[in-house]
């Protein structure tokens, strides 16, 4: 199969078209720049052999092409004919980007005490929002989207959503 880079358009969606930059690596270019920010120093990016390693933007942009599609375009062979490099880069840019940014976890995601005043105010306000058993619920995320992969073959209707896909319905809570 014939591969042809891409790439080399990001930097023209940037400074003319930055709709279309977003819509490949879904998300806009100053939140790639600060993710970017966020791990180019990592090791994992450093190695001591006489090949380099391709630049860390490339690495970001690939997995971030790779981690924004699903079903039929998320194959690391259809990422290949994107970027127009090999299955197994795909792979490892893939591999090197999350370690980089599942180090940052810590970094940005923090849990107040469970006796903090934080968590105080954020039982209040559920309790005032909804019903009195949820008064310890805190944390809660509703209405996220889990895209399916296929059509369902039993019910497989109820799971097309307002976006005209197959997705699940996600909520998620922390109870104290």
């Amino acid at each position: 199969m014939p591969q042809a880079s891409q790439l080399h358009f990001l930097h023209n969606f940037v400074l003319h078209h930055p709709a279309l930059f977003h819509k490949k690596l879904w998300v806009d270019p100053p939140i790639f720049d600060d993710i970017l920010d966020q791990i180019i120093n990592h090791p994992i990016f450093q190695n001591q052999s006489n090949n380099k390693q391709s630049p860390i933007s490339i690495q970001l942009a690939v997995f971030l092409f790779h981690a924004g599609h699903y079903g039929n375009a998320c194959t690391p062979e259809d990422v290949t004919q994107w970027a127009g490099v090999s299955i197994r880069t795909v792979v490892n840019f893939t591999h090197h980007v999350m370690a980089a940014l599942l180090d940052q976890h810590d970094k940005f995601i923090f849990l107040p005490h469970a006796h903090s005043e934080e968590i105080h105010q954020a039982c209040a306000f559920t309790e005032s929002w909804t019903a009195h058993a949820w008064r310890k619920g805190t944390f809660s995320a509703d209405g996220s989207t889990i895209n399916l992969y296929v059509w369902l073959g039993m019910f497989g209707d109820s799971f097309y959503d307002w976006k005209s896909q197959f997705s699940l319905n996600c909520q998620v809570g922390l109870i104290l």
